[in-house]
């Protein structure tokens, strides 16, 4: 931050803020954008995090029934590996809590909140970061081949 006579200029926020990346398809890239921003809020980070998978699934075509069973037909079709499933199983909990204002333990934990929002981040990563990454390497590659 600089003071140039009058006002304050403000150079760079530590720590970076977080974007999700743009491969991720809307509505799930603003679902996770807005959990990186409540992340000071745990409870809204958790059901962010949670709609941000519901949204990926959708893209993904599991569009009918529960996000439970809609978890557990992706497993199935080998979308997501047994442990993705378990993870998301545990985010969508998580993220149903305060939702839905359970009586017992409403409450998400800033910790279970950064963990929903982790995996949210890491499976838009694998169903279309990397799958983008990767059509874009094969195009590249086969236009350099079309070049010699």
């Amino acid at each position: 931050m600089r003071y140039n006579g009058s006002t304050l200029e403000l150079h760079k926020l530590w720590p970076d803020t977080k974007s999700a990346h743009e491969d991720i398809p809307d509505p799930a890239r603003t679902f996770l954008q807005q959990a990186y921003e409540t992340l000071h809020a745990p409870d809204a980070a958790a059901v962010m995090a949670g709609s941000a998978v519901d949204a990926m699934l959708k893209v993904h075509g599991y569009v009918e029934g529960s996000l439970y069973k809609r978890i557990d037909e992706a497993l199935k079709d080998n979308v997501l590996t047994s442990g993705m499933a378990q993870w998301a199983h545990t985010v969508r909990l998580g993220s149903n809590r305060p939702r839905h204002a359970d009586e017992k333990k409403p409450h998400v934990s800033p910790d279970e909140a950064k963990h929903s929002v982790d995996f949210a981040e890491a499976l838009g990563n694998f169903l279309f970061v990397l799958t983008a990454r990767i059509d874009r390497g094969i195009k590249a590659a086969e236009e350099a081949e079309g070049t010699d």
